[in-house]
């Protein structure tokens, strides 16, 4: 099995700053997941996805390869993730360099450890999986949600079954936390829609779930670090 990581890193964040370039305790932040996907040990490539040079020398800095610049088409704001994986596949078939899996690292998952990465590819290779995405237990249950009219009222707020209940006995909920996808790169290529057949989670921790946003997740992610 040949494995590649991809790690998208476009500049021009509009919520933050050079986002993922950013200092975060003295390491720019695109370093965490590079570092994390080299202590794995399962990928034979680690390519930095990105449009600008100065990241790009960046990220070469710490260990990452990036062979091409990304296209000004996907450097846009409607561009998806799944649409700059498939072109680097492409661009590095071109090179005559194939891949069996890939895996999509985003950089705002920075607590991401090396041991997810493995527990993932252990988990594509135990179910004989097309793909596996990170997942982690949400902090509150969407059964104590609900919408509010204009006038505030509360009125059947909550479904009667759940008055009186205690949060213990109520079902756990996950939701999909940005850190991990791995897919086999043939299955991928096929399809616009990789949770559509053989598609399993890995549960991973919530402090290795954080996805960095704004300025706040990046507060929680340095305290985090420090501990």
């Amino acid at each position: 099995m040949r494995n590649i990581a991809i790690i998208p890193a476009r500049s021009g964040s509009k919520g933050l700053k050079d986002k993922n370039i950013k200092l975060l305790n003295g390491k720019p932040l695109l370093a965490y997941t590079i570092e994390a996907a080299k202590e794995s040990g399962v990928f034979d490539e680690i390519f930095v996805s990105t449009d600008s040079e100065n990241y790009a020398e960046i990220a070469k800095a710490w260990g990452a390869s990036v062979p091409f610049l990304r296209s000004v088409e996907l450097s846009s704001d409607t561009a998806t993730s799944w649409d700059v994986v498939k072109d680097a596949l492409v661009h590095y078939k071109n090179q005559g360099n194939e891949f069996d899996t890939v895996a999509l690292l985003q950089p705002t998952s920075p607590l991401r450890k090396s041991e997810d990465i493995k527990s993932g590819y252990s988990l594509l290779d135990r179910k004989k999986a097309n793909a596996i995405v990170g997942v982690c237990e949400v902090d509150h249950s969407p059964l104590w949600c609900n919408t509010i009219p204009e006038d505030g009222s509360l009125d059947n707020f909550l479904s009667k079954d759940l008055l009186g209940l205690p949060r213990q006995s109520l079902p756990s909920y996950y939701r999909i936390n940005g850190a991990l996808y791995i897919t086999n790169v043939d299955y991928l290529m096929s399809t616009d829609d990789i949770y559509r057949s053989g598609c399993y989670a890995c549960i991973m921790k919530k402090e290795n779930s954080v996805d960095i946003d704004d300025a706040m997740d990046f507060m929680i992610a340095s305290t985090l670090l420090n501990k």
